[in-house]
């Protein structure tokens, strides 16, 4: 009996989709394009309702002047489980359709790693800031004199740290939250591994948690642009407009780090840019 050799296949398994287009005019012709617009703004206005209500209503809670006991309501925990939980939910409910940014930094992200055009960049950006202002806004409007009271939710950097250490808290703490949707939404991952994209938004929202319980007694945690620039809007005070600059450019350091080092170096892709140009030129 004639045994058949085995076939070689050299076909590979995976192959990366295509980059988007930097500059793609005709996202601006179809209503995907737009729904993803309010799913994100829709988004963003939830989680800051959610989130700051968190914030002040442990305040309030721990208020020494009504005598109030110092450990009672949710604590640092419950404030970083607020965070980390509705992004967890959110991006759940909005990841097939806008793929569930929430986040300027995070589509920064997805820009760099050419996973959407500039266009949606922008417009994603921009919608983020308006319902985050919208979201604390709601915030003001229900409970007025405990959101002056208390803060506002808003960012600023704590007595007893230096600009620097603010930063540094911002840069790294977007790293992680970067990294971590980068890896978790990569492309190859999720042909390989089909339940990739339905445990996507626990990997990220244990993400924001973790990162929320470091940085919340440094910086109130940011990394999320439009969350400080939405409760700074509406708080409209001194100090929170003053250190406003740190939680935009760090988290976009942060972010742009990240993206850098998931794409160049984990994923190689400088690597496989350098043997595609071998191979051409040897042609």
């Amino acid at each position: 009996m004639e045994v058949a050799e085995p076939q070689s296949f050299s076909v590979k398994a995976y192959q990366d989709p295509p980059p988007a287009p930097l500059v793609d005019t005709e996202e601006l012709g179809k209503w995907s394009f737009y729904r993803a617009l309010i799913a994100e703004f829709i988004a963003t206005l939830l989680f800051l309702y959610i989130t700051v209500l968190t914030v002040i209503g442990y305040k309030s809670q721990t208020d020494p002047t009504k005598n109030a006991y110092a450990c009672g309501g949710v604590g640092i925990l419950g404030i970083a489980w607020a965070f980390g939980g509705m992004i967890f939910v959110l991006v759940y409910c909005t990841a097939g359709i806008s793929g569930g940014h929430i986040n300027p930094v995070v589509t920064f992200g997805m820009l760099l790693a050419r996973r959407v055009s500039l266009i949606r960049a922008v417009m994603y950006v921009v919608v983020q800031c308006l319902g985050s202002i919208c979201g604390v806004g709601l915030v003001k409007a229900f409970q007025n004199s405990y959101y002056d009271r208390y803060g506002g939710g808003a960012n600023e950097l704590a007595a007893g740290y230096s600009t620097g250490t603010g930063l540094g808290a911002e840069i790294i703490g977007t790293f992680v939250l970067v990294y971590t949707v980068v890896s978790a939404t990569d492309p190859k991952r999720k042909a390989r591994d089909s339940y990739i994209p339905i445990l996507a938004p626990l990997p990220i929202g244990f993400a924001v948690f973790m990162v929320h319980l470091a940085t919340i007694p440094v910086t109130g945690t940011g990394i999320n642009p439009a969350r400080s620039f939405g409760a700074a809007v509406i708080y409209n005070q001194e100090k929170a407009w003053d250190d406003q600059w740190i939680f935009w450019v760090g988290p976009f350091i942060g972010a742009a780090i990240a993206a850098f080092y998931y794409q160049f170096i984990l994923r190689e892709a400088a690597a496989k840019a350098l043997g595609s140009f071998r191979s051409s030129s040897r042609v």
